[in-house]
């Protein structure tokens, strides 16, 4: 997922969106490809030794049976975890990697979370950790620089806040969207992007699609892009359909649902206002062209992208 911050946007919808990158590398303490406890094959790129200095480590959930001790486990990652934490790195835990965490010292006397079935393990060997199974994702130490996610699934949490903490809430965003990450019963419809029209030489339709960018919202807009494009009305409407794929109407519907979405995931805005906001005068009107659109209401989708802001 790391790999596609910055590049999987574009990649996939040819809308251009500038964001910084990661650059992710799996390191242990040496490079023997081993398999995982479930049999998938891991080739290291780095040993705890070349690998000098981190901005991030996450350290992945662990095959830790319930009765088995942890103490004095694992020196070698615990010392370079140290070593990167003490050099300025954002430590991050998943699932059970939490209890790594717990061996390092780096939680003593702070805040963290972890898979609910680790609870009483950390609480028995590791009394100074103040646990909170009960949250998703906890951010503690100074400058937030520990951060511990729950269950393997919360990765998606953990991901997400990361993309938002380095790259903006916008990317973290595009690549909720990208990977479908969040509730999904309601299909893929709420995630999906207006892909960019196809590059043409038309330029009277150029003009059209300049001038409702900036006028989507006003009354009768396709009368406007005609008026633009200077040509009669028939024939406008076929050459625009032609260069870009959409009809006249539906490529403006589509622009309205696009900036109703952004409002939607960026402000406290009322829906009602939103609607008045993107040029439907009547709000009902809105709300069934953005269900039929993205499969869901507004204030759902709104919902969906909330936990982003929040984090």
């Amino acid at each position: 997922m790391f790999v596609y911050v910055g590049s999987g946007w574009e990649l996939l919808t040819g809308w251009p969106a500038v964001s910084r990158r990661f650059q992710p590398r799996i390191v242990a303490e040496d490079r023997m490809p081993f398999r995982n406890v479930a049999g998938l094959p891991v080739a290291p790129d780095l040993t705890f030794a070349e690998a000098k200095r981190a901005d991030i480590v996450i350290v992945g959930d662990l095959a830790i049976g319930r009765e088995e001790d942890t103490r004095g486990r694992w020196p070698a990652a615990v010392e370079w975890l140290r070593l990167q934490h003490a050099q300025g790195a954002l430590i991050c835990s998943v699932c059970t990697g939490s209890l790594m965490l717990a061996e390092a010292g780096l939680l003593d006397g702070e805040e963290a979370t972890c898979h609910w079935a680790a609870v009483d393990q950390i609480r028995s060997r590791y009394p100074l950790i103040h646990l909170r199974p009960e949250r998703v994702l906890v951010c503690a130490g100074a400058e937030h620089r520990l951060v511990t996610a729950g269950a393997s699934a919360s990765w998606t949490d953990l991901a997400l806040y990361l993309v938002a903490r380095f790259c903006g809430e916008e990317e973290a965003r595009r690549t909720a969207k990208i990977f479908l990450f969040g509730d999904r019963s309601d299909g893929q419809l709420p995630f999906s992007a207006r892909v960019r029209p196809p590059q043409h030489d038309d330029a009277a339709v150029a003009a059209a699609q300049v001038w409702v960018a900036n006028n989507y919202a006003t009354p009768n807009p396709v009368t406007g892009m005609t008026r633009a494009s200077g040509l009669a009305q028939r024939t406008f409407k076929r050459r625009f359909q032609t260069a870009t794929g959409y009809a006249p109407l539906d490529y403006v519907q589509s622009l309205r649902v696009e900036e109703a979405k952004q409002v939607l995931e960026t402000t406290d805005m009322p829906i009602d206002a939103i609607a008045g906001e993107v040029g439907y005068g009547e709000a009902a009107a809105f709300r069934r062209l953005f269900k039929r659109a993205t499969g869901i209401s507004p204030l759902q989708y709104r919902q969906r992208f909330r936990r982003i802001r929040e984090h």
